[in-house]
């Protein structure tokens, strides 16, 4: 859900999964296994589990980075297509895992904001920071591990707004929210967003 709420139109949403190759064709498969079985529909529907897009431009361009992605070689194990049937009128997307991406890779390096996942294999975990940094964009990160000084070391390297370890994400308005690098400006909410809409004056008084 961290990659698909809104179906994907979260500016923190996962859309890209480093895995351990020794597991990542096994994550892949049963996370493609996962969306596939949700269910697309009206957000009036309680039995929903995923909505629209929000136009029908975002959809093209959501199914865009679905085919470029299958021209460059990631593997689509599950969706890759609009929704039809009764959802055909609508901007539905059927929720899409790719298997076997690379970091370069345009749906690993693009933002698409829509119910795109992509697992990339890595074999070295030191080099997981450097990966994880090359991008434009650093908002927020999370990190799955059973090491909790591995988990913290990654979580100090990755240049993320906000960084969450072995949860989903979770706001609190006593928190710093913001990003890094291209992706925003400033901080919203916690002490941060304080001095940001504090202006700083100095006032000098002679008592001679």
């Amino acid at each position: 859900m961290s990659g698909l709420l809104n179906s994907g139109q979260v500016c923190a949403a996962a859309t890209r999964f480093y895995v351990d190759r020794k597991r990542a064709d096994e994550f892949a498969s049963k996370v493609a296994a996962i969306a596939g079985s949700m269910k697309l529909g009206s957000g009036l529907d309680e039995t929903s589990q995923l909505g629209p897009l929000v136009s029908l431009e975002q959809l093209e361009q959501v199914d865009r980075y679905v085919q470029i992605g299958r021209s460059e070689g990631a593997d689509l194990l599950t969706g890759g297509s609009r929704a039809d049937g009764d959802l055909a009128n609508g901007f539905f997307y059927r929720p899409t895992v790719f298997g076997n991406v690379t970091q370069n890779m345009r749906i690993a390096r693009e933002e698409i904001f829509g119910p795109v996942l992509a697992v990339l294999p890595y074999d070295d975990a030191d080099d997981l920071a450097s990966r994880a940094n090359d991008t434009d964009y650093g908002l927020a990160a999370y990190i799955w591990s059973r090491d909790i000084g591995t988990a913290n070391r990654l979580a100090h390297q990755v240049k993320a707004g906000t960084v969450w370890i072995n949860m989903p994400p979770l706001l609190d308005a006593g928190a710093a929210w913001g990003g890094m690098k291209a992706s925003g400006m400033g901080r919203e909410m916690g002490w941060a967003a304080i001095e940001d809409f504090t202006e700083v004056k100095s006032i000098w008084t002679s008592l001679a």
